[in-house]
């Protein structure tokens, strides 16, 4: 069969045609495009003229543009549709990818070159994204060993070959024990407290599986209402003690080992390259600029947030001591939380899940889209995707031009990890008068469809696509000329804003009400909902803050404080660096950091702290829109333009653009209600 990959694609928008693709075909494709590449390379060394920001900048960027997009398409698929063989394709591929281009990245006539053009090019003559795409060049080089001698270029590029061998195994290890884990009831008392969806979940889950019963997995639609539903503390206790057990039982899969040499590997990476940590090698080219800026910001969070954790766990420790327990353990607190949202705010979840299907919660977001950007999305047949459940769109503009291809990814198989996320499988670029427009993709773990029921989704859920299909914005509308500049190719701890600020919407009556009804009677969601829904944006604030903030603190942990020479023990650095914020008793048999996907296998190391950033990022961009009306034309014009301009410009510059002036972290404390 021919090899899809060794040549361009001949359909539609140069989508990718998934079903012919098999993992045989990286190998060969990957070198003969890493021949290409490294024959654009070599031309523009060897040019004998003399380098300027054309022959030297734009033509590395543009160089490797096939590579590239080969390796894009198969880390996706390896995260959301993998299997043995998508495995072992990428195991072997990474390592020959890391070392092609830490090649280029340490190739020192290439850098030589990069460097005159910095030294003698005059920045008047330059727009504000060519002199970005420079000094981000420069400092790439910088950053990936350029300036090291011979030996040192080895060392690091040793480094990097046992990350990425490291990371592999850690994302196999937690993937592993997430689908090994089955708990099977076969008592129907059990069951007391779960909603008949779930239950009808759990019965079609056992049927397929060949088991009698009703069977539960660690999978997030699974193990979520699970948690937070069934009344059986000891089962509750089982599911809890398992999730935080993944990866650490002394076996195959324990990540212990794997996490502490990940941790070790940056330590050496990071002062290789003359950096104190990898915090400070990170956060160079984030907006925090410096570990102790992140730390003074946690600790500021953390002031507002901790007195109002440990009142809210009162609340919940008062529920459960009605129920005869004195001692309130993690697998209790989604249970009595959502107790007391039912008390406090007369919420019922599972209730409202009959006003969010999927298919309505998706319509609304393509609506608001249209009604903040102009967007249009055509739901189509002719594009290829890698599953069936995948749902492709074409996306246009308001004056029908094409904008970007579109794939939603909702629900969970065993050959898709956990979470949500947004990628990209062809970027954005603007060159010789062409504009490549950008093929976005949002994965989700959700609901499926039962046989009675669409797939329902809880107001969590309908806040992370909102979310996902925020980032899904910031790729779709960019109109950068670089494709390393384009669309969430911003700094780390500037990306979130995008997604976090698209939440808003879903708890505004005027969004609501484009999409909010009952999947049975079409009724919209009741005026005592709303305001309901509106009131949850403060509840348990305090305690879902901590608990963001226990993670920052622990990223901090593992890549500004790690000492290799006296850090040895998981659970002793994990309990070090949480202490602050540990507010419920500890399980030695649970561990976090050895299922830590976002910073050690993920691209979140020193950046949890991101989240919390973004979100004060968001609140006070939102509190403009609140201002001037959620949907006035002319603030979403603005905030258009941000996520157009991508990583073109400094965010903070593009954020004053945007509001004016500079974020005001009030605004997040003061819309979570963490003010006395």
């Amino acid at each position: 069969m021919k090899n899809p990959l060794l040549s361009d694609f001949n359909t539609y928008f140069d989508t990718v045609p998934f079903s012919d693709i098999k993992p045989g075909h990286f190998k060969p494709a990957i070198e003969k495009h890493i021949v290409q590449t490294q024959e654009e390379i070599d031309n523009i060394v060897q040019n004998p003229a003399t380098p300027d920001y054309q022959n030297t900048i734009e033509a590395l960027e543009f160089s490797g543009m096939h590579l590239s997009r080969i390796q894009n398409i198969l880390m996706n698929i390896n995260s959301a549709e993998t299997n043995d063989a998508w495995q072992q394709t990428t195991e072997e591929i990474l390592p020959v990818l890391n070392d092609f281009y830490n090649n280029i990245r340490q190739n020192k006539a290439l850098f030589e070159k990069i460097a005159y053009v910095k030294a003698h090019v005059n920045p008047d003559a330059l727009t504000t994204e060519q002199k970005m795409l420079l000094e981000k060049t420069y400092k790439s080089f910088i950053r990936n060993g350029a300036n090291l001698n011979a030996e040192q270029q080895q060392k690091l590029r040793s480094i990097d070959q046992e990350l990425t061998r490291h990371k592999l195994q850690f994302n196999k290890n937690v993937l592993h024990e997430t689908n090994s884990f089955e708990l099977l009831i076969t008592d129907k008392k059990d069951l007391e407290g779960l909603p008949e969806s779930v239950i009808e979940a759990a019965n079609e889950l056992a049927k397929q599986r060949d088991k009698k019963g009703w069977l539960f997995t660690l999978h997030a639609p699974s193990y979520i209402p699970f948690m937070k539903y069934i009344k059986n503390r000891e089962l509750r206790r089982q599911m809890a003690l398992a999730y935080g057990s993944r990866s650490f039982k002394h076996d195959t899969f324990d990540n212990r080992q794997i996490v502490l040499k990940i941790a070790d590997l940056r330590k050496q990476r990071a002062a290789l390259l003359g950096y104190k940590t990898y915090a400070h090698y990170v956060l160079e080219e984030r907006m925090a600029e410096h570990p102790d800026k992140v730390l003074d910001f946690l600790d500021n969070l953390h002031q507002a947030a901790y007195p109002k954790a440990q009142v809210e766990l009162q609340q919940l420790k008062a529920l459960a001591k009605k129920d005869g327990i004195d001692r309130l353990e993690k697998w209790d607190i989604a249970y009595y939380m959502n107790i007391l949202k039912k008390q406090e705010l007369q919420l019922d979840e599972q209730k409202l899940k009959a006003y969010f299907p999927l298919d309505k919660v998706l319509q609304g977001v393509f609506d608001i889209a249209g009604k903040l950007y102009g967007l249009k999305f055509i739901k189509t047949e002719r594009i290829d995707t890698y599953h069936p459940d995948v749902q492709v769109y074409e996306v246009y503009d308001k004056n029908d031009r094409f904008t970007a291809v579109f794939y939603a990814d909702f629900f969970p198989r065993t050959g898709k990890r956990q979470g949500a996320w947004m990628t990209s499988y062809k970027d954005q670029w603007q060159r010789n008068g062409k504009d490549s427009r950008p093929h976005i993709s949002i994965v989700t773990n959700f609901t499926k469809p039962t046989a009675t029921e669409p797939s329902l989704l809880s107001f969590n859920e309908v806040t992370t696509l909102f979310h996902e299909f925020g980032h899904a914005l910031h790729g779709m509308l960019a109109q950068s000329h670089y494709p390393s500049l384009s669309g969430t190719n911003v700094y780390w701890d500037f990306v979130e804003l995008p997604s976090q600020i698209m939440e808003n919407w879903a708890y505004e009556k005027e969004a609501l009400d484009l999409f909010a009804r009952h999947y049975q009677t079409g009724e919209k969601l009741p005026e005592e909902d709303l305001k309901n829904i509106k009131k949850s944006l403060q509840f348990m604030e305090g305690y879902a803050t901590n608990r963001q903030l226990s993670f920052g603190y622990l990223d901090m942990g593992w890549h500004y404080h790690f000492d290799p020479n006296h850090d040895k023990d998981v659970s002793q650095i994990e309990q070090k660096h949480m202490a602050k914020t540990q507010i419920l008793p500890y399980h030695p048999q649970n561990n976090m950091s050895v299922a830590f996907s976002h910073i050690f296998p993920g691209g979140y190391a020193a950046g949890y702290y991101s989240y919390k950033w973004a979100e004060v990022l968001d609140a006070d961009a939102f509190a403009y829109f609140k201002e001037k009306g959620i949907f006035n034309p002319e603030v979403a014009q603005k905030f258009k333009a941000l996520l157009q301009a991508g990583g073109t410009e400094h965010p903070m510059i593009l954020y004053k653009k945007f509001r004016g002036r500079e974020p005001k972290v009030e605004a997040l404390i003061k819309r979570a209600g963490l003010k006395n």
